[in-house]
This record gives structure tokens, C-alpha cells and sequence, in this order.
């Protein structure tokens, strides 16, 4: 269990990381891609891709995905239609800054939904884990000024940003509520099952979409975002978080999405060239401490 327990925070790492990149990629073309265009797009090129693998195993396994039945819809609907629609829907309205503000919900949301639809409290360690990377994530939003961070303006874009971190809480919960059905089926045929069901939900939306003239170009830069959130922010990213939910549970899971400003904060040093400051440092030592704190147990069995 200790080796499994490990094998699903790096995973979890992997994951945040892909996220961080996502989560960049929505701001970087919030201008050239229209939200449901760039959801149905990604979703639709990830699932051409994983389909050669998993349609024998979806064969082979139809027994068990028709005994989870309706509990596939409803995954499929939170967490591959609603999220990341209502995440590129987001970010046309917000900043950046606020996208990382209102994700600081999704460990507190994920604890007590853990608790009250789950009964699956989590150990005290864990809050405190919890409270010690918040404030690490505090530090890193404020660059280590008051000022700056009772300076901050939210408008719609939070609310709607706010609804994709409740959906992905809710998202993250059922998969562990229902892990005895989804247990039988492997992780790549239940992830092209959601696909599968994901895609035509979407589909309307994009029309919708379409019909009121939101269109984008084939541009390299466009292509290449598009398949950027299909392989790494599809596939790599929601294997490893299925993965680390049956492993570790919702609620011990989600303190990882505390790591998306420290990894967005280095891939802009990697690729945009912006510097790494001591608050960088400071508030990334205290999310990383908050998480040590927070999975220990799960580490030592």
C-alpha cells in the first residue's frame, strides 16, 4: 500500500502539472478559441486517439459498464462536459490571478463533501496540512504583500470559475462513492467510456456555439492548443487523478490542486521568462509542506 500510496501523489504531481499548462493554455487563447469550441475539440481529439486502445477492453468489460450504468452519464456530465466548458468559459472573463484564487475552494469543498457524502472525515493532520499550503497559496497570489491581495476585484468569471471548482469536487467525490462499481473496470476503458459519453453532451453547446458566429482558425498555434489539452490535460492528467482518488480518497487528493500556482508560476519562468522570486520560493515551500503534512499517513502504510 505504501508503494501504491506513492505511486498515486506522483501521479497526482503529473496531473497538476498537466492542469497548470491547461490552465495557461485557456488564458493564453481565451481570444482565439470560444470556450465550448476548445472543450468538444480537445475532448473529441483525446478520445480519436485512446479509442484504438480501448474498444477491445470496452468490449471485454460490457458486462460491468452496463452494471454502472446511469453512474457513467453522470460522470461523464460533471467531469468531462461541465468542467472544463465551464473552465474556458471562465477564463474569457477573469484573470489569472482570480482563476488560482477561487481553485483554493476545492480542498475545503472536497473535505467536507468527503464528510458528509462519504463519511469519510479527514484526519486532523490533513486540515492542518490543508491550512498551512493555503497559506503558502496566499502568499504566492498577494507576492508577498498585503496590498495586493486586498486589492483584488472578482466579477461573473469568478462565479462561473467558482461552479467548475464545485462540479470538479463533486466530480472527484463520486468517484469514490461509487469506486465498487467502477473498481471492475480498468482505467483506460472507464475513462474512454466517460469520453465517449462526454463528447456528444458537449455537442449541443458547441453548435449553439457556432450558430452565434463564434468560430477560430486552424492556426498551428490554435492546432497545437487544442492537442496540448487532449494528450496532457486529457489523457495523461485524468488517468493519474482517477487513479490517486481510488488510492487516497477525494479529500486527500484534492490538496494538490494547492500546487497549480507554484507550477504555473515555474512554467512561466520555463517559458515566458519571468523570474522566480522569494516569495515564489516561500509560498511554494509552505504548499509542499502543507502537503507532506496532509498525506503523511498515507505515506507510512
Amino acid at each position: 500500500m505504501r508503494h501504491s500510496a506513492r505511486y498515486a501523489i506522483a501521479g497526482l504531481l503529473l496531473a497538476t502539472l498537466c492542469w497548470s499548462g491547461n490552465a495557461l493554455v485557456a488564458r493564453a487563447f481565451a481570444g482565439e478559441i470560444p470556450p465550448f469550441a476548445l472543450s468538444f475539440w480537445r475532448w473529441s481529439l483525446a478520445l480519436v486517439l485512446l479509442l484504438p486502445f480501448v474498444a477491445k477492453p470496452l468490449w471485454l468489460h460490457r458486462s460491468e459498464l452496463r452494471a454502472a450504468g446511469w453512474r457513467l452519464l453522470v460522470l461523464a456530465g460533471v467531469g468531462i462536459a461541465a468542467y472544463n466548458s465551464l473552465l474556458y468559459a471562465a477564463a474569457q472573463t477573469t484573470a489569472a490571478i482570480n482563476i488560482t484564487l477561487v481553485n483554493t475552494c476545492l480542498p475545503l469543498m472536497t473535505f467536507i463533501g468527503a464528510g458528509l457524502l462519504l463519511g469519510e472525515w479527514p484526519h486532523r493532520r490533513a486540515w492542518w496540512g490543508m491550512a498551512v499550503a493555503a497559506c503558502g497559496l496566499l502568499v504566492l497570489i498577494s507576492k508577498g504583500s498585503w496590498a495586493s491581495l486586498s486589492g483584488l476585484a472578482f466579477n461573473k468569471g469568478d462565479l462561473v470559475m467558482l461552479l467548475a471548482v464545485a462540479d470538479w469536487a463533486l466530480y472527484s467525490l463520486l468517484l469514490r462513492r461509487w469506486a465498487a462499481h467502477l473498481l471492475p473496470i480498468p482505467p483506460l476503458a472507464l475513462l474512454g467510456v466517460l469520453m465517449l459519453l462526454g463528447v456528444p453532451l458537449i455537442l449541443p453547446f458547441y453548435l449553439y456555439e457556432l450558430a452565434q458566429g463564434a468560430h477560430f482558425s486552424l492556426s498551428f498555434g490554435n492546432l497545437a492548443a487544442i492537442s496540448y489539452t487532449a494528450v496532457f490535460a486529457s489523457l495523461l492528467a485524468y488517468l493519474a487523478w482517477n487513479h490517486a482518488i481510488r488510492v487516497l480518497g477525494a479529500a486527500k487528493a484534492a490538496l494538490s490542486n494547492y500546487l497549480m500556482p507554484v507550477f504555473t508560476a515555474v512554467l512561466g519562468w520555463l517559458l515566458l521568462g519571468e523570474g522566480l522570486q522569494g516569495y515564489h520560493w516561500f509560498g511554494a515551500a509552505l504548499i509542499f509542506s502543507g502537503l507532506l503534512l496532509g498525506t503523511r499517513r498515507s505515506l507510512l502504510r
